[in-house]
């Protein structure tokens, strides 16, 4: 099985991302495209997801974007990484829990390799870590499967602006905070894209 590795450089307009996601998922169905792993990052927008309520929404006044993925509302934003796959299931397990835990996994792992330790919480998807005060999240998750083909992704914040996160509860869960690398004390996550394919590449390939 190949995987195309895309990483864009410059940040996506996030419908457009989506457009190219939905039609990747079509060629890969009919086996005209090879699967996709594709890192990027969005200028700042806020997404409902399929289970999403009203109730989480703090700033009334932000324009949201309704979108198909799993999940309720997040943020992106520069300095955050979005990594979107398209993966075939019917040539895999087709099994979404076991998907699940995989991309978990790959994160805990990305994390390993800059000394931070995470860890996943079966109530509320994500990747989380352990403050003081309160858990932390450092990484959402929200895939979609259509025809066995999952698609959307995982993102990660490195850098990006927590403030921006005042205008919704993330992902519905109103006990625990967002965190980042930068936060966490990390200087240099130059390298961040390297990890994030290698990590990927050796769990799904």
């Amino acid at each position: 099985m190949n995987i195309e590795v895309k990483n864009s450089t410059k940040t996506v307009d996030y419908i457009e991302s989506i457009k190219i996601l939905e039609q990747r998922v079509e060629d890969v169905f009919l086996g005209k495209k090879e699967e996709l792993l594709w890192i990027l990052e969005h200028n700042s927008v806020y997404t409902a997801g399929t289970s999403s309520s009203k109730k989480d929404l703090i700033d009334k006044n932000l324009k949201i974007i309704k979108t198909n993925r799993g999940g309720k509302y997040t943020l992106h934003s520069p300095g955050q990484k979005v990594i979107y796959f398209v993966l075939n299931l019917n040539k895999r397990k087709r099994d979404i829990r076991k998907l699940i835990s995989k991309i978990e996994d790959c994160i805990i792992l990305i994390l390993k390799e800059y000394n931070i330790e995470s860890y996943t919480d079966s109530k509320n998807i994500g990747i989380w870590i352990k403050s003081q005060k309160r858990s932390k999240k450092i990484a959402a998750i929200g895939i979609r499967v259509k025809k066995w083909i999952a698609y959307h992704g995982f993102s990660l914040n490195i850098y990006n602006d927590l403030s921006l996160y005042k205008g919704i509860i993330p992902c519905g869960i109103r006990d625990k905070g967002v965190t980042s690398l930068k936060e966490m004390g990390i200087k240099n996550y130059s390298n961040i894209e390297d990890i994030i394919i290698k990590n990927f590449l050796n769990i799904f390939l």
